[in-house]
């Protein structure tokens, strides 16, 4: 059980990073990663709402970083040109 509550503050965050770098969206990457974790509940691993709970803060915490990346990037876009 530790080993998914820790999973859980750390893989979300991660997934909506590698996506976001991966596709440059961040609808796109918050949308696949919410889709592996409705498919991993609905395969059964995820035991408690605790754990529910925890995907939740840590994909926003990942969106939080997301944003501030995208700006950053998008602020280097417009005075490159």
């Amino acid at each position: 059980m530790e080993t998914k509550i820790i999973l859980a503050m750390v893989a979300p965050a991660i997934l909506v990073i590698l996506f976001t770098r991966v596709t440059y969206s961040r609808t796109i990457a918050m949308i696949l990663t919410v889709a592996l974790i409705a498919a991993s509940s609905y395969k059964g691993y995820v035991e408690t709402w605790y754990v529910v709970i925890i995907d939740a803060a840590s994909l926003t915490v990942g969106l939080w970083y997301v944003n501030r990346y995208m700006k950053k990037y998008n602020e280097k876009q417009r005075g490159a040109v």
